[in-house]
């Protein structure tokens, strides 16, 4: 034996402990997931949950914010289908698959934002069978895979069985939790409380049509001057740099237009690690380690960084990655300080609260379900 592996053990006798091994490389670089498929009714009546997702979707991925595995903070991707939309014709069983699960929450904005409703039937089963199929759901033990599906029609229309589509999803470990726009006994009644149970996901019911209350803080205005002024430390690069960055501004006025709170909420996101966007921005690629500034061809730079050296390259980043730094920094502060107002007023007014609506639905199911895995928040 190599002597200086006898006189390790030897240590490690006497004190009574043997040294753990190392954690493999790629095991301590492997971050928790948040994959999230949002299945939404697209039908003639549904105009009101299709509002609440627009202008709740900024809310509903800072749930994730503080949420953390061992120390690890969580990547959060999400996929977004409709169903129940006559023009996808009856060949698709009236689904579409607008989103993959992506990390790009700028274009899961956009999505949403060009939906539209149409009469026709919405299958339930059929359109779960489809994420659970389709996407790239991860097998990490501390990933939270969960479908949300949201309807007003009985669960049990369509060829597919809704029940052999929720086995199926839990015994890839995804939850299905439903939500009824319309009263509780209506949805248990249709089978959505059906659905869920048989999935381990959460059963909820809805007023579609009930104005999300947003409560104004003092620090509302300066949050949304901060989150405008983020978007110049990002870097256009390639061939998505320019649509990259007009659709970021694009989301920035969808946001506004859906209400005053949504835009502030996003800002929150665009200030957290949460919101990336390695496929066009310089900063975040060479932060992921996704480009290689000595490789990248002049002409897939701006215009201002193509007659520089590779070390005055990195030196260019680097000022906008401190720049972005201290405005997420100051927009963090601002959340926790907005956080705390909000509560008070919660407080204040809790008797004149009623109803659910899509954001709190889905806050609370996202937070208790994904304890269960390992987060704290």
């Amino acid at each position: 034996m190599n002597p200086l592996i006898r006189v390790m053990l030897l240590f490690a006798l006497l004190s009574g402990s043997v040294p753990a091994a190392p954690m493999p490389e790629t095991a301590a670089k492997s971050k928790p997931l948040v994959q999230l498929a949002l299945l939404l009714d697209t039908s003639n009546s549904m105009d009101g949950l299709i509002d609440q997702a627009k202008s709740q979707l900024w809310k509903i991925v800072n749930e994730f914010i503080t949420a953390s595995v061992a120390g690890q903070r969580p990547e959060i991707q999400v996929a977004l289908y409709h169903y129940g939309t006559p023009s996808l014709g009856a060949h698709t069983g009236y689904i579409k698959q607008l989103l993959p699960l992506t990390s790009d929450l700028d274009k899961v904005s956009e999505a949403l934002f060009n939906l539209t409703t149409h009469g026709g039937d919405e299958y339930c089963g059929a359109v779960i069978a489809k994420a659970v199929d389709d996407l790239a759901w991860g097998k990490g033990h501390n990933d939270y895979r969960a479908i949300f599906i949201a309807g007003n029609e009985p669960f049990t229309q369509g060829r597919v069985d809704y029940r052999t589509a929720c086995k199926r999803a839990i015994t890839k470990g995804i939850l299905v939790n439903t939500i009824y726009c319309g009263t509780s006994a209506e949805g248990i009644e249709t089978r959505w409380k059906d659905g869920a149970d048989l999935a381990d996901g959460a059963y909820f019911s809805i007023d579609q049509n009930q104005q999300v209350a947003e409560i104004p803080t003092p620090f509302d205005q300066e949050l949304v001057e901060l989150g405008a002024t983020l978007n110049t430390t990002y870097i256009g690069f390639g061939e998505r740099g320019a649509a990259g960055r007009a659709n970021q501004e694009r989301q920035d006025m969808n946001a506004a237009q859906a209400s005053p709170a949504s835009l502030v909420q996003r800002s929150i996101t665009k200030s957290q690690a949460l919101y990336k966007n390695t496929g066009w921005d310089l900063v975040d690629a060479v932060d992921e380690g996704k480009i290689k500034l000595e490789e990248i061809k002049k002409e897939e730079l701006p215009e201002e960084m193509r007659s520089l050296s590779v070390q005055e390259r990195r030196k260019f980043i680097e000022n906008k990655r401190t720049e972005r730094d201290s405005i997420q920094n100051r927009i963090d502060q601002l959340r926790q300080k907005r956080g705390v107002y909000i509560a008070a007023e919660e407080k204040k007014n809790a008797a004149a609260q009623t109803g659910n609506t899509l954001d709190q639905v889905m806050s609370k199911a996202l937070r208790t379900q994904a304890e269960k895995v390992n987060y704290t928040f």
